[in-house]
This record gives structure tokens, sequence and C-alpha cells, in this order.
């Protein structure tokens, strides 16, 4: 669609094909933690660093500034849950497709936990959801992971592959989860998923290099981009971490190469 072609366009890299996404929806889910609770400054140093969009909620659309529009993406996230919850696992949708419009976004964002004790609704929600995409030529992010009291290890490679071919079976246009920890293994959720897959940056990570190998991993087995919150946000210096990834993902370069230019 015409639509989602144009929009797509504005968080995916015309030279390289690929993206730096970095997901800033946490307040709901953990509070005003590290990095977003000034969230203008992280994201004016995110444009800075080069990324290619940010992911929040509704709420703080006019809060991070014209930063947002030109050069960074708006991709509005609907889904949401505390930690507080007795089951943080269980995303319930908090916007529509319609409202995220009306305020800017690029894209649509939405989390679906497989295996959660109330999965049956979040691909319910996540159906209705991408169906409505369609027909504005809204792209849709789907975050999707293997979470619940059933999965033994969320980066099991057949799970992960699961979760990615659910979102693009559901309509997903990109697919951020997991990496699975291997070329090799990652190789196989990319091959079974028609559509394009980011990795996920996962809890903080205190080495660089292992940040950016992860990140150098991923493309090699034919990810196109990332979608990483925390361990860009929260880090020390969030331009030069940001501008490094954006070496990896947009340029090949190698990861110690990346880190020290």
């Amino acid at each position: 669609m015409l639509g989602k072609t144009i929009r797509l366009r504005r968080i995916f890299d015309q030279m390289s094909g690929n993206t730096v996404i970095v997901p800033m929806d946490h307040g709901i889910s953990l509070g005003p933690v590290k990095g977003i609770a000034d969230i203008r400054s992280t994201v004016d140093k995110l444009a800075k660093g080069g990324a290619s969009a940010i992911v929040i909620h509704k709420g703080l659309v006019p809060h991070v500034g014209p930063a947002v529009g030109s050069p960074l993406g708006l991709i509005i996230h609907i889904s949401a849950s505390t930690s507080l919850s007795p089951d943080p696992n269980a995303k319930v949708l908090v916007a529509s497709v319609d409202a995220a419009t009306a305020i800017g976004a690029d894209a649509i964002s939405i989390h679906c936990n497989i295996g959660s004790e109330t999965e049956d609704e979040m691909v319910s929600d996540f159906g209705l959801v991408s169906d409505r995409c369609s027909e504005l030529g809204m792209p849709l992010l789907a975050m999707c992971y293997p979470r619940g009291k059933s999965v033994k290890d969320q980066f099991d490679p057949d799970a992960v592959k699961h979760c990615a071919r659910l979102s693009a079976e559901l309509g997903a246009d990109v697919v951020k989860t997991n990496y699975t920890g291997s070329v090799d293994t990652f190789k196989e959720v990319v091959n079974g998923t028609p559509v394009p897959v980011v990795i996920a940056g996962g809890p903080k990570m205190d080495n660089d290099i292992d940040l950016l190998k992860m990140v150098s991993d991923a493309m090699t087995a034919g990810a196109k981009g990332v979608s990483i919150g925390r361990n860009v946000f929260q880090h020390d210096d969030v331009e030069s971490i940001t501008r490094a990834i954006g070496k990896v993902v947009f340029r090949g370069m190698d990861p110690e190469d990346a880190y020290r230019r």
C-alpha cells in the first residue's frame, strides 16, 4: 500500500534498507527510569547520533521536541502493562490506531507475548489492530516474544521463530523479537519470516563491544536493524552508542571499529 510505503521510508534508511529504532515506552512498565525521566534531552541525543525512529506512548508526543518528525520517525506504542501487575506479560491496548494517526504517527507498535496466560486476548487485539493499520495505510511494528509460565527459554530458536512467523501471519510489517544467540539460529528466524526482522536489546548490558557484536551478528544473519531501548537510552553517552550502532547497521562496520571511530 502506498501509505505504508511512504511512512516506512521515514523509518528505514533508503540507502541500506536498515533501521535503528529506539523504544522509549518503558515509562508505563517501569516508571521514569534513567534515560527517559528527561525524555526530550535523550531524544535530542538520539537524533544527533543518527537514530531512525523512536517508540513512545501517545501522551509523550507533545514533550519530545522538534527532533521527532525530522530527523526521527515517530512510532506510537499502543500496548501496555506495569511491572507491578500480577501478570506483567499481559498487555492491553491503551490507544487506537486512529488516535495515533491523528497525532502524527509514522507507524504503530503493538506488543504480544506468546505463552502468556492472556495470549488469546493479545493475539485477538493484534489481528484487529493489523486490520485497521491496513485500512489506514499505517505500518505495524510487532514486538513479539515467547514469555509466560510455560516458556522455559525466551531465546529458544524454535520459540522465537514461532513469534516472528505469527507476527507476519497476522499482518505485521516489521517484527521485533529476541536475538537467539547465534548467527545460524537467527538465520532460521529471518528465513521463516517474510517481513523485516529487527532485534531487541534485552536487559542493560555492561559491555559496549558485546552489544555491538550482537548487533553485527544479527545483521549478518539477515536482520534489517535493531529496536534497542535500555542499552541505548540508559547509556552514559547516548549519542555515541547510537552512532556506533548506526555504523554497524547502516555501514556494516566491524564492532570494534565502530566503537573506536
